[in-house]
């Protein structure tokens, strides 16, 4: 039942093919063109940049220049002539909203081309902000297990995050190869849906086996698509109060904390496609986990964003790497982890020029709205500006994010430097199931299958042992369905 009413939920919208043939046009779509990998599992985290976590890793990667006394030279200099090094961050915990990674902060942190900006976009856009933080790092005391990963399986140094801003739109790209306009992160702005649809729309229509693993109890997914998707299209346009209603904003905000809903998810989707934390781990123990997986981490604790700890999220992180590996079906899983952006930290490498992924600019509607009609509202409209002012094109990649590939397959050792971004992940998943391209990005993506060498024999068959997270093991909270309900809602895995 549920399968039909998806076929239908994607039917309706009318969606038309990307640009680009399949890998093999001699061969149908769904094709298997590896199969020595038969689940991708991609774990993106939140906010971090690539030297603000993995700069400081001796012998593997571009990392941070380091001086004769051992130290990172890299400095950022403020519009007064302040100098801001890099330097060491004291505690793990982080400060909320400082840095930050609106559109308008990323794009004083590129500056000229030169990436020189990331103290000056606290200085310009945080008040009383600490314009020093975005140079802050951490090393290998602070985080073990990611430094443990990188040093163990292949490190991508150029994977970039797909566009300068936040969160959002570079969740957007990730599963759909565009932003479709979107520049920041509130909920009322997610009602569009791209002309070829989602990554999700090609895997349903072809057969292929996904699933969306996160936090949010699924009586409230559930509960949220029984709306219908016009009454969630309504509840997210009345959100837009929510900038002089705060806990409107909220509350419709808490709505988005998996990444498959920033394009509108019907309720079939929702009940066929998401699973618990929990769900992930037991899957992923006894072998079953589907063709593509997307975890996501608790948003509120684990994800890595500030104010939070990131010791925490590396337990997430280290419970979903060391599940794969350990589960019944990692002779043939390929894991990526990476970030989402970059969270107003430093990098030293500037991000280059990208294809734009189709014709539609970047922009927040709310901006071009008549004066008269700001007035009364002087102060929220002058917030959404600092956040949202800059170009409105995405003909440029974002700042460099930690990203490791993870897999029986991977090379020993091995740096990966291709250019990526998070439409990569496509191209991998394109290039597996002999699938089209959904826009221009994508198709003009490079996949990180060169991490890999599918002609040997797996060099980590045995898993490794990877250094054990500062904080200790992550332990989830359970949050199942009441038995009854569970049986109606949850279909069997695919």
């Amino acid at each position: 039942m549920w399968e039909r009413l998806e076929q239908r939920e994607i039917a309706r919208r009318e969606l038309v093919p990307g640009p680009g043939e399949r890998p093999r046009p001699d061969l149908p779509a769904g094709s298997d063109l590896i199969p020595k990998i038969k689940h991708i599992v991609v774990l993106m985290m939140e906010n971090h940049s690539y030297d603000n976590y993995l700069g400081t890793m001796a012998g593997r990667g571009d990392g941070l220049s380091l001086g004769a006394d051992g130290a990172p030279t890299a400095v950022n200099v403020l519009p007064n002539g302040q100098r801001i090094p890099a330097h060491h961050l004291p505690s793990t915990a982080q400060v909320g909203g400082d840095p930050t990674q609106t559109w308008n902060a990323s794009h004083i942190c590129y500056g000229d081309g030169d990436n020189s900006g990331f103290a000056a976009s606290v200085w310009q856009t945080v008040p009383g902000g600490d314009p020093a933080l975005p140079m802050g790092y951490w090393t290998e005391a602070d985080l073990p297990f990611y430094h443990g990963l990188a040093r163990t399986f292949p490190v991508a140094d150029r994977w970039f995050c797909s566009c300068l801003g936040p969160t959002f739109p570079n969740r957007r790209f990730l599963i759909a190869g565009t932003a479709h306009g979107l520049i920041d992160d509130l909920p009322w702005n997610l009602v569009d849906y791209p002309k070829a649809g989602t990554i999700f729309d090609t895997l349903s229509k072809n057969g292929i086996s996904w699933v969306n693993y996160h936090n949010v109890h699924p009586a409230k997914v559930v509960f949220t698509r029984l709306l219908g998707a016009r009454g969630l299209l309504l509840l997210r346009r009345l959100a837009q109060l929510g900038r002089w209603l705060p806990g409107v904003a909220n509350a419709v905000r808490g709505n988005k904390s998996f990444t498959a809903d920033l394009y509108p998810l019907g309720l079939a989707r929702a009940v066929r496609h998401l699973r618990t934390t929990q769900e992930f781990l037991d899957d992923a123990a006894a072998g079953s986990l589907p063709s593509v997986s997307i975890v996501d981490p608790d948003f509120g604790l684990y994800s890595e964003e500030n104010p939070q700890d990131i010791s925490l999220g590396e337990t997430f992180s280290a419970a979903v790497v060391n599940a794969v590996m350990h589960g019944k079906a990692w002779e043939s899983t390929l894991l990526l982890w990476i970030y989402d952006e970059h969270g107003g930290y430093y990098d030293h490498v500037p991000p280059p020029a990208a294809v734009p992924p189709d014709d539609v600019p970047a922009h927040n509607w709310q901006l071009s709205l008549p004066k008269w009609l700001r007035a009364p509202f002087r102060k929220a409209f002058a917030q959404l500006a600092n956040a949202d002012t800059g170009p409105s094109t995405y003909d440029r990649y974002g700042f460099r994010i930690p990203a490791v590939i993870v897999s029986p397959y991977a090379r020993p050792g091995f740096v990966l430097s291709d250019v990526l971004d998070h439409t990569s992940v496509l191209k991998l998943i394109e290039e597996k199931w002999n699938l089209p391209s959904l826009t221009h990005r994508d198709a003009a993506a490079t996949s990180p299958l060169g991490a890999l060498d599918l002609n040997s024999p797996p060099a980590f068959l045995t898993p490794p042992d990877l250094t054990a997270a500062s904080a200790g093991p992550f332990k989830p909270m359970s949050k199942a369905l009441p038995r009854p309900l569970a049986r109606f809602l949850t279909p069997r895995h695919q």
